[in-house]
């Protein structure tokens, strides 16, 4: 039950960033990607960094900025750019095979076993999110292409990662992710200023959006999501991702006026299936380790206890 409840609170990230495109294209300015992608994680980072009232010591400053690059400084800029270069459902798709990266990383860095049907559930996901948001007019672009999948591959390594390192003794996951948040911010601020100069003119809805970008879809979300990560496997968090493309497609019908198509409900029903699917194996596969582990431990202990009796 507990796990459960973890589980479901780690969702909610994925789901909030599923907002993200309606927000953008209702309230923010146009064609300023990098400068919401610095409003969204800078002022966060420092407002939980502040709640948290600590600050990285000895090694965990280059760790969190290394983390910080990783999911939020080359993170953002990738993504934007994948997004700006290729339909909106080719990105999409790309960001939905995250998974995979993450299955295969979390295996060789972190030595989780990675079953058959955890597998199976990252790449049926990927293809209902491709029945989702796919179109027959989809077009590729190289740049693009790649953007994308070093994007994916960027968040992926920061999962893993930050899974591998944990936190600092008597730290919270609300420190560590207002660090990461404060160095990603920081990274992507001169990027963002070469590539689309001075700051916009900010309206009411512009403050409105970016609150909620700050505050919702970023601050609590990324909460949530180191949270969860510091409490489940790197599989098992990066297995909701998916609940992302979905939720867009459900706002987008819902309060943009977009039509579902049989096939892209179809496309929905199998990549939350594949969600939900994913999570009961890697429980499953949590339980078995965890047995595995018991199991061994009650061994070395008997070996000791025999030894002792001789």
């Amino acid at each position: 039950m507990k796990r459960a409840a973890t589980v479901a609170l780690t969702a909610l990230a994925p789901i909030s960033w599923g907002s993200t495109y309606a927000v953008a294209t209702e309230l923010l300015p146009p064609d300023r990607p990098l400068f919401t992608g610095v409003m969204r994680a800078l002022p966060a980072g420092l407002l939980l960094t502040a709640l948290a009232r600590t600050l990285p010591k000895g090694q965990w400053w280059w760790k969190s900025a290394v983390l910080g690059i990783l999911n939020i400084g080359a993170f953002f800029p990738l993504l934007f750019l994948s997004a700006y270069r290729l339909p909106g459902g080719v990105a999409a798709v790309l960001g939905a095979a995250g998974p995979l990266f993450v299955v295969g990383l979390a295996a060789l860095v972190l030595g989780e076993r990675a079953s058959l049907r955890t597998v199976l559930a990252a790449v049926v996901g990927a293809f209902g999110v491709s029945m989702v948001v796919l179109t027959a007019e989809a077009r590729l672009d190289a740049v693009g292409v790649i953007a994308g999948v070093i994007s994916s591959a960027s968040m992926g390594a920061g999962t893993v990662m930050t899974k591998r390192w944990g936190r600092p003794e008597g730290v919270g996951p609300l420190a560590m992710t207002g660090w990461q948040l404060t160095a990603g911010g920081l990274f992507i601020i001169p990027v963002a200023a070469l590539v689309e100069g001075a700051p916009p003119a900010l309206d009411g809805k512009a403050f409105l959006g970016y609150g909620y970008m700050m505050l919702i879809n970023t601050g609590i979300a990324y909460w949530l999501w180191f949270r969860g990560i510091g409490a489940l496997s790197a599989t098992s968090v990066t297995l909701l991702g998916p609940l992302s493309p979905l939720t867009a497609a459900v706002i987008g019908w819902a309060a943009l006026g977009q039509a579902l198509s049989p096939v892209q409900l179809v496309g929905m029903a199998t990549a939350f299936g594949a969600t939900v699917a994913g999570q009961l194996a890697a429980a499953h596969t949590a339980r078995s380790f965890s047995s595995t582990e018991k199991n061994d431990q009650n061994i070395s202990m008997d070996l000791t206890d025999e030894a002792v009796r001789r």
